[in-house]
C-alpha cells in the first residue's frame, strides 16, 4: 500500500529520493534538478518563489509547483 505524498518543506535530497528511491542521494538530486531545469515553466515558478541554485531545501509552495509540473513521486 502506497502512502499519499504530503506537500511540506523538503530538502533537495529528501524530495529527490522520493522521485528516485533506488538512487544514490547525489545522483537522485542531479536527476531531479535536471528535470526541473528542463521544465522552463517550473523553473520560472520556482525562481518567482525565491528559489536559487544554492537553496538546500524547497518550501511547501515550491514542492507544490514541482508536483503540479512533474507529478507525484
Amino acid at each position: 500500500m502506497e502512502k499519499d505524498f504530503i506537500i511540506r518543506a523538503y530538502t533537495k535530497k529528501e524530495l529527490a529520493l522520493c522521485y528516485f528511491p533506488n538512487s544514490n542521494p547525489r545522483t537522485a538530486v542531479n536527476h531531479l534538478m535536471s528535470w526541473i531545469n528542463r521544465c522552463t515553466t517550473l523553473w520560472e515558478q520556482l525562481q518567482d518563489t525565491g528559489y536559487s541554485t544554492t537553496s538546500k531545501a524547497f518550501t511547501p509552495r515550491q514542492v507544490k509547483a514541482i508536483v503540479e509540473q512533474l507529478g507525484e513521486p
